[in-house]
């Protein structure tokens, strides 16, 4: 299904209309589907690299306010639904250490979902889900998207249809490998 769901996604790199495809999927990514729009943002800069740039901006804007609204799903359905589940089964203590702990995180959980391959959907709802504030997540989000969406729309517009097989397969191991470093150097310095 996942399979079929991805092919359709890149079919619609050649829709007329795709900006506007983008902005949809790019949106509800963020919030519940499982396709990554990168998978339709590629075709869409190898086939017009004059809007590389446009094409990465629809994509951050478009997943910035997606994000906003699995912010949203996070901290308004918890309180109705997850929370009174949790306290039937005892485990209303557990969730206050785990809120406590992700939000002294800060920014850490959104800049890595924002920029890694693991889903964005996950963090955003459960930064809303734990309180986090909104300016960070908000802040953050907008980071690390543009850095995601921007890198990508470079590459593909400096180098064209070469840099794809790079991007579709290491582009995410790499940013992965970035965040780690970057939290390292956090690490040294502040420990060291």
């Amino acid at each position: 299904m996942i399979r079929r769901l991805y092919h359709w996604t890149l079919a619609l790199a050649d829709h007329p209309r795709a900006l506007w495809v983008l902005a949809l999927i790019s949106f509800v990514e963020a919030s519940v589907f499982p396709i990554p729009p990168d998978v339709l943002m590629i075709p869409m800069v190898l086939a017009r690299p004059s809007r590389a740039w446009l094409i990465a901006t629809v994509a951050l804007v478009a997943s910035v306010l997606g994000g906003l609204l699995g912010y949203a799903i996070g901290a308004f359905f918890y309180e109705e639904i997850g929370r009174p589940i949790l306290e039937t089964m005892g485990k209303a203590d557990a969730i206050a250490a785990f809120n406590a702990q992700f939000n002294a995180a800060g920014f850490w959980p959104v800049l890595i979902a924002g920029l890694t391959p693991f889903p964005f959907k996950v963090i955003t709802i459960m930064s809303g889900w734990t309180g986090l504030p909104l300016v960070t997540f908000i802040v953050t989000a907008i980071l690390a998207r543009s850095l995601r969406f921007f890198v990508v729309a470079a590459l593909l517009w400096k180098f064209g249809n070469p840099i794809r097989d790079f991007i579709e397969r290491w582009l995410g191991l790499l940013f992965s490998l970035f965040v780690l470093i970057l939290l390292g150097g956090f690490y040294m310095v502040k420990y060291l």
